[in-house]
């Protein structure tokens, strides 16, 4: 089965290397007309249940990410506005994915602090970005303390921008919440708590952030910043505050803090790779907050916890086609828990596999982050199988001559008994 899938991978990486998705022929250095401007050569690599992103570079996986769900073929599949932020400020970056379903319904583009990348450049010259409606025709909004070369870069390309901006990440947060409650004439009274000290145990917020009007706003393990307090003080003591990780993120303390402004539930894991999973299951059935995913027919995305910074560059997949929760991974394969977690879900049929229903992941990074063999796993335990235990060749029926059954030696080489952390 392992020398299957690897053919699968490679005939999929080679089909994108002479196809050229979206007509991404050559590299974005060498794009030189219109129609290629910004194209990435070789950005996609895919199996039968999941597509890579062949990208280790946030400014590179980001415009890749963009390419995949806004195409700007037309008007209808082209963003409202993009956001520019600074993948190195992980915090200001993160928050700013709460402006990517409203008001802009666009991706979120990286820039250094003080200049663009041509990557960055050459996606937004081939997005084309409409205006956002309600914000006086914004094209880019830069989020974080950017230098003005930044703007002055952007600008040069004919773009209408917009700026948010703090003296720190608490402030930024807070920042990004008032400007989304005065577009939307609404303050969303579930928020998302989580620490600006802990990437690992706060980034699994970015997926949802995009997806949902909640905000996510930063304390430190035992501080709750003024910003924060102002934030949570505006919605009048009713505020659901959902604290995203352990008390090793978030102390008891602060918790109880938290209470001064409505009521607080913990979602935690003992380890950044549960604590991902946690929020993947996590349901509120009072406020609807929260992915609830304990069944098949879902899409997941899978990022190296190793490289948080490639979370931020994949929020989008939360936004449009299948939303995707973010489940950290390691480079050579899932970790038991989240390898337990992915098989609870895993579809199975009762007659035929075309019954469905089906499972897909995005994976974030190049095989230098996420190996070969990784992808290959994942494949494997999204795969529907036969509720019997029977194989693809005995559709619903008994297991066929000659094939494993799905709980037999081929499906746990895809990973079934593997432990990697």
């Amino acid at each position: 089965m392992k020398n299957v899938m690897k053919a699968g991978i490679v005939s999929a990486a080679l089909l994108v290397t002479l196809t050229g998705c979206f007509g991404a022929d050559k590299p974005v250095a060498d794009a030189g007309s219109a129609e290629n401007a910004g194209r990435l050569s070789a950005s996609w690599i895919a199996s039968k249940n999941t597509t890579r992103i062949n990208a280790d570079h946030p400014a590179e996986a980001a415009a890749i990410v963009s390419q995949t769900l806004w195409m700007a073929t037309k008007d209808s599949n082209r963003p409202g506005g993009v956001i520019i932020a600074d993948p190195k400020d992980w915090q200001t970056a993160l928050v700013s994915a709460n402006l990517i379903h409203h008001p802009n319904d666009g991706p979120v583009l990286f820039a250094n602090k003080d200049s663009v990348p041509d990557v960055t450049l050459q996606e937004l010259k081939r997005l084309r970005p409409k205006g956002v409606e309600g914000n006086d025709g914004i094209q880019v909004m830069l989020v974080g303390n950017l230098d003005e070369q930044v703007e002055v870069q952007i600008k040069a390309l004919g773009y209408k921008t917009d700026r948010i901006a703090g003296i720190n990440a608490p402030a930024i947060a807070k920042a990004v919440d008032a400007y989304y409650a005065d577009l939307t004439k609404e303050l969303p009274q579930s928020v998302i708590v989580g620490s600006m000290d802990s990437a690992e145990y706060t980034m699994p917020a970015v997926n949802w952030i995009a997806h949902m009007p909640e905000p996510l706003l930063y304390v430190r393990k035992d501080e709750i910043p003024q910003e924060t307090i102002e934030a949570l003080s505006a919605r009048g003591g009713q505020a659901n505050i959902y604290i995203l990780g352990p008390e090793a993120a978030v102390s008891a303390k602060v918790e109880e803090q938290l209470g001064q402004y409505g009521k607080v539930v913990r979602i935690a894991g003992d380890d950044p790779y549960e604590n991902a999973v946690a929020f993947a299951k996590y349901k509120d059935a009072e406020t609807g907050f929260g992915w609830g995913i304990d069944s098949p027919g879902h899409n997941f995305s899978f990022v190296p916890k190793a490289s948080p910074e490639l979370a931020l560059a994949a929020a989008p997949f939360s936004h449009l086609g299948k939303h995707a929760p973010l489940l950290w991974t390691d480079k050579k394969g899932m970790p038991d828990s989240v390898m337990a977690y992915v098989m609870s879900v895993q579809p199975k049929y009762k007659n035929s596999p075309v019954e469905g229903p089906y499972n897909h992941a995005w994976l974030t990074g190049s095989t230098d982050e996420l190996s070969e063999a990784a992808q290959g796993e994942i494949d494997a335990m999204l795969e529907i199988v036969s509720e019997s235990g029977a194989g693809h060749g005995a559709h619903g029926g008994g297991t066929a001559d000659g094939e494993q059954s799905s709980s037999g030696e081929d499906e746990n080489e895809g990973g079934g008994g593997s432990s990697h952390h």
